[in-house]
């Protein structure tokens, strides 16, 4: 494990008033925001731009920082295995339409208050729920 932390983006995209959702593939197999980690001369924004698109197919319009998480990750002994800083940003999407790729197993445009019917990303949905105050602007 690496002590540094290691710095992550991503996007809570709306569109139509619905926000866009990925199942990881990758256990916890959660429902999250696409995103994933920010690369060498690349900026938070970049970053969740690059993810968004390459996880989903989608183009999306930064709007403005929602919130940020720490997540530790677990191996399958339950010792860490990391630990992620996750820069979480508002976006609104320009174009593309939304599909599961190599790190998605399924996508979803779901409304906010709908949320609490999936299995999400611990401390997630207030993010999320930032992310819609900010797209209202």
């Amino acid at each position: 494990m690496s002590a540094e932390p290691i710095l992550a983006a991503s996007a809570a995209v709306f569109r139509d008033g619905k926000v866009l959702i990925a199942r990881r593939v990758k256990p916890p197999a959660h429902w999250s925001l696409p995103g994933g980690r920010v690369e060498k001369n690349e900026n938070p924004e970049e970053a969740a731009e690059r993810e968004l698109y390459e996880e989903t197919g989608v183009v999306a319009e930064i709007l403005g920082l929602a919130g940020q998480r720490e997540v530790m990750l677990r191996d399958e002994r339950g010792e860490s295995a990391g630990k992620y800083i996750v820069l979480a940003f508002a976006a609104r999407w320009l174009t593309g339409e939304a599909k599961p790729g190599p790190e998605a197993s399924a996508i979803a445009w779901v409304e906010p208050s709908q949320l609490s019917g999936y299995e999400m990303t611990e401390g997630l949905i207030p993010i999320i729920l930032s992310a819609q105050r900010i797209t209202q602007i």
